[in-house]
């Protein structure tokens, strides 16, 4: 068991809960907060939506004892807010709610909309509300019911609101201060990223990683033909889904980009790597960076691999990753997910490296389709769900 401090809904509480216990389940059944509801439990709905220190973030795939010291707010905590109390209003009135289960989390999603983006229109008001889904409205009174919040802002209808960022964020995304304490140093929005990790930091920085994962494949070319090709940057890039180079790459630097579309959150890293080769023992580290600038999601990583002969004469290459995902990706960190997407990836990077090395040449993979990915992983998760199922 692990003891947790949070601030719920502005009320200290201590507990002990497992490890793997997700902050949605502690809402509701240790606390009774049933407005939290659970549908999809994979971070791809949104009814679990609460605020962590002022930000939403996806409570069913988050695990409470990592909001250790955070501030937690669920749409209970906001029935005297006075933006939240005008979106109840216009969901009301503008029919932006049927069945009611989605309204929670896209409450708390809107108010968010409405706190950190006054001049919002209906295009990116539709695109924040991407990642809560509804099966009842079609979005079109969801949409007007904020919009109309907006406007009512603009108006000096509602008090003023600030949206600022906390020192600790959710899912973990920024170093806590003071574990002793809630109390922390709020942070402004315009926070520059430099100052959260340096823009020349390559790899974890000596930075715990949120994901760990193992993976090997074999190809059927000798080692010394698969390390010759793993010196060639650009080619092992054209041979990486969604991968592309920027410029020329150099022995001590590679700037690149990686486009990545996981559920309703799409993104576009730009980013940095150094990699480090012994030739001697056919071993090399990547280590890189990146952010994307429009979602604010942020990823750094090591990737330590080493070739090994087969008995067939191909070669064995065993990769270690481990990467520290932050901001909205860092929702789909639960590491069952993680861990079949990068399975899949590797494997494609695998049939690429393969067709490369027996054509002579690098080919150019097709971009990272990671939505389809996860659609294969939940489907298969099924089918074994089912086989296990009728041989009981």
């Amino acid at each position: 068991m692990t003891v947790v401090r949070l601030t719920i809904n502005g009320r200290v509480v201590s507990a002990e809960v497992e490890p793997r216990t997700h902050l949605a389940d502690f809402l509701r059944d240790h606390r009774n907060l049933t407005a939290t509801h659970l549908r999809c439990e994979q971070g791809a709905c949104g009814a679990c939506t609460v605020l962590i220190d002022g930000q939403p973030a996806r409570s069913c795939i988050t695990y409470a004892a990592l909001c250790n010291g955070a501030e937690i707010t669920t749409v209970e905590g906001l029935q005297e807010d006075a933006v939240t109390v005008a979106l109840r209003r216009a969901f009301s009135e503008e029919h932006g709610l049927q069945c009611g289960y989605c309204t929670p989390g896209m409450l708390v999603t809107a108010r968010d909309i409405v706190m950190r983006l006054p001049d919002a229109d209906p295009a990116r008001i539709r695109l924040e509300l991407s990642g809560n889904l509804c099966r009842c409205t079609g979005y079109v009174g969801i949409v007007r019911a904020v919009r109309r919040v907006l406007e009512e802002r603009r108006r000096g209808e509602i008090p003023d609101v600030t949206y600022k960022l906390a020192a600790i964020g959710p899912v973990g995304a920024r170093a806590a201060v003071g574990d002793e304490s809630r109390a922390t140093p709020v942070r402004a929005a315009h926070v520059a990223d430099e100052e959260i990790a340096p823009s020349d930091t390559f790899g974890l920085g000596g930075r715990p990683p949120n994901v760990e994962i193992r993976q090997s494949f074999t190809v059927s070319r000798p080692p010394a033909e698969v390390w010759g090709f793993f010196g060639d940057t650009a080619a092992v890039v054209r041979c990486l889904p969604g991968a592309r180079l920027v410029g020329q790459p150099t022995p001590d630097r590679v700037d690149g980009q990686m486009a990545v579309k996981l559920g309703p959150i799409s993104a576009n890293f730009s980013g940095q790597a150094r990699i480090e080769r012994d030739d001697s023992m056919q071993r090399g580290i990547i280590m890189g960076a990146g952010r994307d600038q429009a979602g604010g999601s942020r990823a750094a990583g090591e990737t330590d691999y080493s070739l090994e002969p087969t008995g067939d004469g191909g070669t064995q290459v065993s990769l270690t990753i481990r990467a520290l995902l932050t901001g909205p990706l860092a929702q789909f960190g639960r590491s069952g997910i993680v861990e079949d997407l990068v399975t899949r990836i590797t494997q494609t990077f695998a049939q690429n490296l393969e067709a490369a090395l027996s054509g002579g040449g690098a080919v150019d993979a097709p971009p990272l389709d990671a939505g389809a990915l996860v659609g294969q992983v939940l489907w298969a998760r099924v089918k074994t769900f089912f086989a296990r199922l009728f041989r009981s």
